[in-house]
């Protein structure tokens, strides 16, 4: 059932479509936006919208929209979003909220200022075997966690990178933001929050291509205590191998893998039986590559239900903040080797 809301977006590239459909299901798209206007007229005809090619016209002229998909590149999510909260709008921001902590604590800022809700879109957390996990945390199930391995190994060839924002440090921000940025997240979300890391960083395969690594290494002590290492590249070669965590605690160990963390791999866990969990829904597919997990109906779902209650739990602004610090604690920490 479609709720009362009415909804724009900026940016209409591929990512938009995930929003797009969704808001069909649940709302009404009245107004997209994208600098080049083939874009933006596509997008128009296809969900019945009206086309804008600046967003200070769209915010100007639709005084009825309820809230707004930002779906621009990373570079830009904190300026749209800042600017389209200060129009009186809701924004749900695609990963991630931004590329420098000062940018999302001004986000924020500008959040309280106005009483406009801002959400980030951290859709791997509806994963089934992420959310079993997250259940047995919360509940004890396996005691203290004393260390952890998290994998993120993917491919992007070249030709991912043609003629785009992509691999620009202004725009992109580095593979950790655009590539694995959900995988910080699902870190902070099930272990809390990190005290030290030590990082190492190396482009091998794609220099003069893309202005950050292509791979690294970063070894964490949480404030638990816990440690562990994080291991990510976009060296697969041919396709996406590997997203995967593996958690070492006193009573059990569990890996939930696949490729996108879907997949409960090992389970071993003191008193317990292993899941049936429902099967996981399909990776975003863009062209020759694919994207996380395609969870969009249930961010938009919640995002409904927060807007409509203001305690429902939901991902909220301050707490997206975190993957940002620790992405930057990462990159501080490990000098791009030349």
């Amino acid at each position: 059932m479609n709720s009362p809301y009415k909804f724009a977006i900026i940016g209409c590239g591929r990512i938009a479509t995930r929003h797009a459909e969704q808001i069909k299901e649940k709302g009404q798209l009245v107004a997209v936006c994208d600098i080049v206007k083939e874009k933006a007229d596509q997008f128009s005809k296809k969900y019945s919208a009206k086309a804008y090619y600046a967003l200070e016209n769209m915010l100007a002229q639709e005084n009825e929209i309820d809230i707004i998909s930002v779906c621009t590149p990373n570079g830009l999510h904190a300026l749209h979003s800042i600017s389209s909260m200060e129009a009186g709008k809701h924004v749900l921001c695609e990963k991630p909220m931004a590329i420098t902590s000062a940018d999302g604590i001004k986000m924020i800022e500008i959040e309280e200022i106005t009483g406009k809700k801002l959400f980030v879109v951290k859709q791997n957390r509806y994963n089934p075997p992420v959310a079993f996990l997250k259940q047995l945390i919360d509940e004890k199930k396996l005691g203290a966690i004393f260390n952890f391995q998290l994998n993120c190994f993917w491919n992007r060839p070249a030709s991912y990178y043609d003629s785009s924002w992509k691999g620009t440090k202004k725009l992109d921000g580095g593979i950790l933001f655009t590539q694995f940025s959900h995988f910080i997240d699902l870190l902070y979300w099930l272990l809390g929050d990190v005290k030290e890391v030590k990082g190492m960083r190396q482009n091998f395969s794609h220099k003069g291509i893309i202005e950050f690594e292509d791979t690294g290494v970063a070894l964490f002590e949480m404030t638990s205590g816990a440690i562990g290492t994080m291991n990510y590249t976009i060296n697969s070669s041919g396709k996406n191998m590997e997203g995967s965590l593996t958690l070492f605690g006193e009573k059990g160990t569990v890996k939930i893998g696949g490729q996108y963390l879907n997949e409960l791999e090992y389970f071993s866990v003191e008193g317990a039986s292993r899941p049936s969990l429902p099967e996981a829904r399909p990776a975003n597919q863009y062209g020759f590559y694919e994207g996380s997990m395609s969870n969009h109906d249930k961010v938009y779902e919640h995002l409904i239900k927060a807007i409509d209650n203001s305690s429902h739990v939901f991902i909220n602004s301050k707490e997206t903040l975190k993957t940002i610090e620790i992405i930057e604690k990462i990159y501080n920490s490990s000098p791009l080797s030349s």
